[in-house]
């Protein structure tokens, strides 16, 4: 296991850029874990997959304009600007992100026992949208010897002094199912991990 948590190792599970040295790391201050998001998140009625295994939920509070933190998050070509793990994005369309819009984007996968190690190349189409409230987008997450398939739901509540940001999402696949709760660490730290970085690029407006 020491490839999954050596701390000079990233990955990507589908939508969830990893720092690997976040396994095991206290979650930024503002963040809190998936027991305080036990109600499912929703975008225009959808979530993520009911029937999926591997799952985690957290949210933040940014305290940033909505206007921020909406742009820094649907803007999809500069999430290598703040998000360490993504090493390119690109839209597969133009036009303001909307129901429809989809991406392509990389990011590195370290060797496992189950898979080696692998540049994950991840399509995400966004299924619904509402400006400003919410994003939901599916997709495939594929490399070499590895396939991920999963859900991601965020929405976004203007609260006194900035955003509160939740997030949740599923993974199902071979290998993902293959070990549950590596998996599921796997998928938290990268959700603890996307939202610092979100958060941290709003607040210092960068």
């Amino acid at each position: 296991m020491s490839g999954i948590r050596s701390t000079k190792a990233r990955t990507a599970l589908l939508t969830v850029p990893l720092l690997i040295g976040a396994l095991g790391a206290a979650a930024p201050a503002g963040a809190a874990p998936a027991s305080a998001t036990a109600t499912p998140l929703t975008c225009r009625g959808q979530g993520t997959d009911p029937d999926a295994r591997v799952r985690y939920a957290t949210e933040t509070l940014i305290h940033a304009p909505l206007s921020t933190v909406w742009k820094l998050q649907t803007d999809v070509e500069r999430w290598p600007a703040w998000q360490r793990a993504v090493e390119t994005a690109a839209r597969l369309g133009h036009g303001p992100l909307r129901e429809g819009s989809a991406f392509r984007w990389t990011s590195p996968a370290p060797a496992t026992p189950a898979t080696p190690a692998t540049t994950l190349t991840i399509t995400s189409t966004v299924r619904q949208l509402h400006r400003g409230f919410c994003l939901r987008w599916t997709g495939p997450a594929v490399g070499d010897g590895l396939r991920i398939d999963g859900v991601h739901v965020w929405t976004f509540t203007r609260t006194k002094g900035g955003v509160l940001v939740r997030t949740e999402e599923t993974h199902t696949g071979t290998q993902v199912e293959a070990n549950v709760p590596l998996a599921t660490e796997i998928l938290a730290a990268g959700l603890t991990t996307w939202l610092a970085e979100l958060k941290a690029t709003a607040e210092t407006g960068a």
